[in-house]
């Protein structure tokens, strides 16, 4: 007896035209994300785009479609995006067909990559119609975040002013070995010879030497602007009376000889990955997260290890995106100060932040009762609300809101690296990371995108 299988023909010729939207499930995240790209506000994108002579350029509306998808399946990679608009479905189906190359997609992200991160503010409000963003308790956290570019690229302050004087006299000696073969060859062959052709030896010295002294004037000026915007110089550099300090710190206006800078990148800093307990060159990503739904409410990036001063921004930009504050905000030991207490206080947020870190090994004080005495500092009364009852699940809410988030981002949608450099795009290049796990938070929901 014959086995039966059913009918395979790879080579069988399609007789009518394929219909995209038969390639996929109807509730696949491509026809989601297709539908929320169709409601977004892109004039800032399609503006920059003027009819006239030449190839016409890809469709802005598609292209978003393209980059956003990708970023929500953790593909960034311009050169991934264009194979996988031939070899994986929901990317020709968004794509309708069409195949933009590495270049394209890479020069459209990097010309509108502003636009793209503005996005963001639309896609959350996209989840507040929702029911998502409760704004009942938010959480805040950063993670470090790779930059594109290599640590082993960055001099400090002090070894750039060693080298600046290495090279120079380095050059000065080759430019008098120079002379003197011109000099020699001169008297050998006469004058008919060029001498303007410079040995590759001192042109890679004097390229070397022009890369440290714009890196070391560069950190001079943020040492001068730094020292201004304190109080501790004035415009001209001089001291300012009583803000001398001890005699054993740093001249104002001028770099810490540990000050460093990237070549590559010279907006990333080296940091501390407290996650790896490893040094990073990179940027300090941070994430307001509502508890309700783990949605991101707030998005930022800053080149300042420390977290301090990230509480003011991201409560303004919750405000600014929403139109709302929140009524909580948790936040590890890393953002407490006493003056961001004061400040939530001030703003009608309560605050859970610890003061200081916790040592596993620490017994816990047992929970405090009766009144609050009125003695006590900012710092003292914090200590004492986070260790009552309603105090510890509060904070708890932290570890369950926003790390769960940044897990999500690096571990699962593999983003560890930016793609751009400097501050500005990277910023942008977050919240467009950000916009793409709010989106999977919106599809998983069952949330129905209204029809254009």
């Amino acid at each position: 007896m014959d086995k039966q299988f059913k009918e395979y023909s790879p080579n069988q010729i399609l007789l009518l035209p394929p219909n995209l939207h038969d390639w996929l499930p109807d509730n696949h995240l491509a026809y989601f994300v297709s539908d929320v790209v169709d409601q977004l506000d892109i004039s800032e994108i399609e503006k920059n785009y003027s009819g006239g002579a030449g190839q016409p350029a890809y469709h802005p509306r598609m292209m978003t479609k393209l980059i956003v998808y990708a970023y929500c399946v953790g593909v960034a990679s311009s050169r991934k995006i264009e194979v996988k608009t031939y070899e994986d479905v929901a990317f020709r189906v968004l794509a309708a067909g069409a195949h933009p190359d590495h270049d394209t997609v890479a020069e459209f992200r990097k010309r509108h990559i502003k636009a793209l991160g503005r996005l963001f503010v639309q896609v959350l409000l996209l989840c507040r119609e929702a029911g998502l963003v409760k704004l009942g308790h938010v959480a805040l956290d950063g993670t470090k975040v790779k930059a594109n570019a290599s640590k082993h690229k960055a001099m400090s302050y002090g070894r750039m002013v060693e080298k600046e004087k290495e090279l120079e006299q380095q050059v000065q000696e080759l430019l008098k070995r120079a002379e003197e073969v011109d000099e020699e060859e001169d008297k050998r062959y006469g004058k008919g010879k060029r001498g303007d052709e410079l040995p590759e030896e001192l042109r890679f010295r004097q390229s070397r030497l022009k890369k440290i002294r714009e890196a070391k004037e560069a950190l001079e000026r943020e040492a001068k602007e730094k020292a201004i915007a304190e109080g501790k110089t004035d415009e001209d550099g001089k001291p300012v009376e009583g803000k001398r300090g001890r005699k054993s710190e740093q001249t104002p206006g001028t770099p810490k000889p540990s000050d460093q800078r990237n070549f590559t990148d010279p907006e990333s800093r080296i940091m501390k990955d407290s996650t790896t307990k490893g040094f990073v060159q990179g940027y300090n990503a941070q994430a307001a997260v509502d508890a309700a739904s783990q949605v991101i409410v707030a998005a930022d990036v800053t080149n300042e290890p420390n977290d301090k001063k990230q509480v003011k921004p991201m409560t303004e930009q919750i405000k600014e995106n929403l139109g709302d504050k929140p009524k909580e905000l948790s936040a590890d030991c890393g953002y407490y100060s006493e003056d961001n207490v004061n400040d939530l206080e001030l703003d009608e947020i309560e605050a859970f932040i610890a003061p200081e870190r916790k040592k596993h090994t620490e017994k816990e004080p047992p929970a405090p009762r009766g009144r609050i005495p009125k003695d006590l500092s900012v710092k003292e009364r914090m200590r004492r609300k986070l260790r009552t009852k309603r105090g510890k699940w509060k904070y708890g809410k932290r570890k369950k809101t926003a790390e769960p988030v940044f897990g999500q981002i690096k571990l699962v949608r593999g983003f560890r690296q930016f793609l751009l450099r400097g501050l500005e795009k990277v910023r942008c290049e977050w919240r467009l990371i950000c916009m793409g796990h709010d989106i999977l938070k919106l599809f998983r929901s069952g949330y129905v995108v209204a029809s254009s």
